[in-house]
């Protein structure tokens, strides 16, 4: 008697295979989330492994652009000391006597040597007033009009600051007040009220007059035009008076800035009865010879900057972010033509940046002689400022060179714009090729996923069949079929 294999898998069956696929491999024993990853890594590798490549080199060249435009944002910040010929011209004034005086220089002093004698300085007017029993004390309503110089201001007083202390809050709270502090001193007497004006200088005096109220403000009244003097001065307004090199010299306030060309005087006290004192005015090169080392030091660290990305290290095997760059070689030589160019017309003097002792080493760095440098400032100070300064002065040139680079729409801002152009570039392909992996992932998942489900229905047909025809050995003929189904065969 023949058998016939049945075609069909029996129900219960069918409804077992279609329970049996809970996790992607169960059918076939393959890890095909491993499998699926490697393909798909395998897929993507190369268009990876290029726009990786591209983003890094991208990166380190807006790195190294910035570190250039840092170079040289340092290197402008020192020109404008060196663009203008009277800032490196600095002077230095010392006065012999220093309790008499002090004094400061601008751009506009020229060296010599001075007499200077104080007879007396400026002072600012003082009133006081008669004793009263104490700062509480009631003195009187009205209004009292206060005027200095110019400036005239009437404070009313009533009823809520008729006491000596609310006088003078009122007095200083003023709007208008027109240069007076008020306040109230207590003695052994009793407490006096206190007016001081504010500036120096025998246009300041102070008069005090008084209307309305009660009359009781009178006490605080000085007015000696008309005779009335119920204050007491004891401080005049006073102008102060000197005189430089004999001649007699007068001033509003202790600080005088208008008798010398380019000199402030700070008077302090008056001298000794004909005793002058000398006030010195003498070149001074600390300034100049500063901005100049920070210039050199600025100009090396450019050319380091540019020497460091562009440059090749043989032990490192090495290149520079910006190797064999011809943006950053042609600054570089235009750098150096510019420091190495000498003044023109006259003859003598400082021509170059060698005659202030500033020379090229070995290696392109630059370095300056701090004796050459101190002679030529001491001797040939309008030289140095000619050649650094003006409109065809080196730190002009250089100036006009970097606003071609570092200004805003300049060749770096544009070049650096390109690269930001690239990277947003590179960034949108990685999207793209990672949605297209994504894709290739899910396809490769479902094809592997439909090859699990069919290797576990054909194991469940197996066991089928092999129950069917040999009940007694389902147990082993199932465990032997799936040991032969996972290795790759099917046994029937």
């Amino acid at each position: 008697m023949s058998s016939t294999i049945p075609t069909a898998v029996s129900p219960s069956a069918a409804s077992n295979s279609s329970a049996l696929i809970t996790s992607t491999g169960i059918g076939s024993g393959l890890d095909i989330s491993a499998i699926v990853s490697s393909l798909t890594s395998a897929y993507g590798a190369a268009q990876t492994n290029q726009l990786t490549a591209q983003q890094t080199s991208l990166d380190a060249q807006v790195s190294a652009y910035g570190t250039f435009t840092s170079a040289l944002d340092k290197l402008q910040a020192t020109l404008p000391s060196l663009q203008d010929p009277s800032q490196l011209a600095g002077f230095s004034a010392a006065v012999a006597d220093s309790t008499i005086a002090s004094a400061s220089t601008n751009s506009e002093a020229v060296a010599g040597q001075y007499s200077l004698e104080v007879q007396n300085l400026a002072t600012a007017a003082t009133l006081t007033s008669q004793p009263v029993p104490g700062s509480t004390s009631v003195v009187g309503t009205g209004t009292l009009t206060i005027a200095v110089g110019g400036s005239t201001a009437s404070i009313n007083i009533d009823g809520t600051d008729n006491t000596l202390a609310g006088i003078a809050s009122a007095i200083n709270a003023a709007t208008n007040n027109p240069g007076v502090t008020a306040s109230v001193i207590t003695t052994t007497a009793g407490a006096r009220l206190v007016l001081a004006g504010t500036a120096t200088g025998a246009a300041n005096s102070i008069t005090v007059t008084q209307s309305g109220g009660d009359g009781g403000l009178s006490s605080l009244v000085y007015d000696p035009a008309d005779g009335i003097t119920n204050l007491t001065q004891t401080q005049a307004a006073h102008d102060a008076n000197f005189s430089i090199n004999g001649y007699a010299a007068t001033s509003a306030s202790n600080v005088v800035s208008n008798a010398i060309s380019g000199v402030t005087l700070n008077l302090l006290g008056a001298s000794a009865a004909n005793t002058p004192t000398t006030l010195t005015i003498s070149a001074d090169t600390t300034a100049a010879s500063s901005s100049i080392n920070a210039f050199v030091t600025a100009v090396n660290g450019v050319l380091s900057s540019i020497q460091t990305l562009t440059g090749y290290d043989p032990s490192t095997q090495t290149a520079g972010a910006l190797n064999g760059n011809a943006t950053l070689e042609s600054f570089q030589n235009q750098l150096q033509n510019i420091l190495n160019q000498a003044a023109s017309g006259g003859s003598g003097g400082v021509k170059s940046l060698t005659d202030l002792g500033i020379t090229a080493a070995a290696d392109g760095s630059y370095a300056a002689n701090a004796t050459t440098l101190s002679n030529a400032l001491s001797s040939s100070l309008t030289s140095v400022g000619n050649l650094l300064g003006g409109p065809n002065g080196i730190a002009t040139q250089l100036n006009n060179l970097l606003d071609g680079y570092t200004q805003p729409g300049g060749l770096l801002d544009t070049i650096n714009q390109g690269l930001q152009s690239s990277l947003s570039s590179v960034s949108q392909q990685q999207t793209a090729l990672n949605a297209e992996l994504a894709t290739y992932s899910a396809t490769l998942t479902a094809q592997y996923n439909a090859m699990d489900t069919a290797i576990a229905q054909l194991k469940e047909t197996q066991n089928y069949l092999t129950a069917e025809f040999n009940p007694t050995s389902a147990t082993s003929s199932s465990s032997s079929s799936n040991s032969s189904l996972s290795s790759g065969t099917l046994g029937t």
